[in-house]
């Protein structure tokens, strides 16, 4: 199971690991414990890839709207 902190992933990698933890449990591929381990990892990745859309979707009305402002690189960089 991947280690990485999930606040730092890319939305694609977060995506990507939910896919194959999805595949590995219902494939059988894991243990009681795992399964248990992979659902709460698994629920904080749809967590956070539903942030990331939230966060896009923002800035796709703005963009939109015709405003022009200011974009947090932090954003840019993550996404």
């Amino acid at each position: 199971m991947e280690t990485t902190l999930i606040a730092e992933m890319k939305f694609e990698a977060a995506l990507a690991e939910l896919e194959a933890t999805v595949a590995a449990m219902e494939n059988g591929q894991l243990t009681l414990e795992d399964a248990l381990a992979a659902h709460q990892r698994g629920v904080f990745l749809i967590r956070h890839c539903q942030n990331r859309l939230d966060e896009a979707q923002a800035q796709l009305r703005i963009i939109e709207a015709g405003q022009v402002r200011e974009v947090e690189r932090n954003f840019l960089e993550s996404a």
